[in-house]
């Protein structure tokens, strides 16, 4: 069975998160968060606490940086993913120097594979100017892809602009 994907894409601290997880409570369905951020310190220790105590006990979490297939084979039909976000886990892919288009097509052909619902957090990293560093550029130019890609996938695209959705494509009900 294939998942039913909606991507939720905006800026940095734009609502996205925070629509997301409503979308995820509003079906109904058990709810898996899949964490992809790397704690390296206390700043992001505490935000990671933060947001798993605004969540509460009705999720099951799964703290995964790299590894798609491990979070999304353990879902079933019936059950809700929120992966959140995909940003984050292209920047530790780049960052450990992986290759980004074997770890994308290794992720969307996890996502074509999963039986669960999967709702994908990402951040619109196109709409300002170019980077001055090469690292920096390659990091959009790959989330732009990466965006793309998943949008393809998805059957609802939403944009999160303060905290106001924007559905490009499908519909929120």
């Amino acid at each position: 069975m294939t998942a039913a994907v909606t991507l939720i894409l905006g800026g940095a601290a734009s609502g996205k998160s925070a629509f997301a997880e409503k979308l995820c409570i509003s079906s109904g369905k058990p709810r898996a968060y899949w964490a992809t951020s790397q704690v390296f310190d206390d700043e992001m220790r505490a935000k990671v606490h933060k947001h798993l105590v605004q969540r509460g006990p009705d999720w099951m979490t799964h703290e995964e940086p790299f590894d798609a297939v491990s979070v999304l084979n353990t879902l079933s039909e019936g059950q809700i993913c929120l992966m959140d976000c995909a940003t984050m886990w292209l920047t530790n892919h780049l960052l450990a120097e992986h290759d980004l288009e074997a770890e994308t097509e290794g992720l969307l052909t996890a996502i074509d594979a999963c039986a669960a619902d999967i709702v994908i957090v990402t951040n619109e990293t196109g709409l300002g100017i170019v980077p001055e560093n090469a690292l920096a550029r390659r990091f959009r130019e790959a989330q732009g892809r990466l965006n793309i890609a998943l949008a393809a996938r998805a059957e609802r695209v939403v944009q999160v602009t303060a905290g106001l959705p924007l559905v490009l494509k499908g519909t929120l009900s």
